[in-house]
C-alpha cells in the first residue's frame, strides 16, 4: 500500500509514490523547454542553442537546426502525450514512466552526438 495511517495519525507516503510524483511533475518543464526550443528554431530562427559543445555553437548551427529542432519537437510532443495519457489515467506507471525516460534519454543522446557531429574537426587542419 502506497499511504496508510501509522496508529491513526498523518499519513505517511511510500518513497515510491514521492518518486513517481517528482518523474511526473518534472515532465511538464521539461516538455516546454524542448517544444519552446523547438519553436525558437522553427519560428524565430534563433540557432544558439543548435549543438552546443561546452556553450559554443558550431561555425555553421544553421546546417544542424533542422535536426535540433526535430529532437526537441518529437521529444516534446511525446512527453506532452505522456502527461496527457497519465492525467486520462489510461497508463499505468510502469509503461508512462518507461515511455517517459526512454524519451528523455534518447533525446539527449540524440542531442549529445549532433552537437559533436556539428562540432567534429576531423580532415580539417590545424592553424
Amino acid at each position: 500500500m502506497a499511504c496508510t495511517l501509522v496508529n491513526g495519525g498523518p499519513m505517511v507516503f511510500d518513497v515510491n509514490v514521492a518518486l513517481t510524483w517528482i518523474l511526473f511533475l518534472a515532465l511538464f518543464p521539461i516538455a516546454f523547454f524542448w517544444l519552446r526550443r523547438a519553436w525558437r528554431i522553427l519560428v524565430r530562427r534563433d540557432f544558439s542553442e543548435v549543438a552546443l559543445k561546452r556553450g559554443v555553437s558550431p561555425p555553421n548551427p544553421e546546417k544542424f537546426a533542422p535536426y535540433e529542432m526535430a529532437v526537441n519537437l518529437i521529444a516534446g510532443i511525446v512527453v506532452c502525450m505522456v502527461i496527457v495519457v497519465v492525467l486520462l489515467g489510461q497508463l499505468d506507471y510502469g509503461s508512462w514512466s518507461a515511455i517517459a525516460g526512454s524519451t528523455i534519454w534518447c533525446k539527449f543522446f540524440a542531442s549529445f552526438g549532433l552537437s559533436r557531429h556539428a562540432h567534429a574537426t576531423m580532415g580539417k587542419k590545424k592553424a
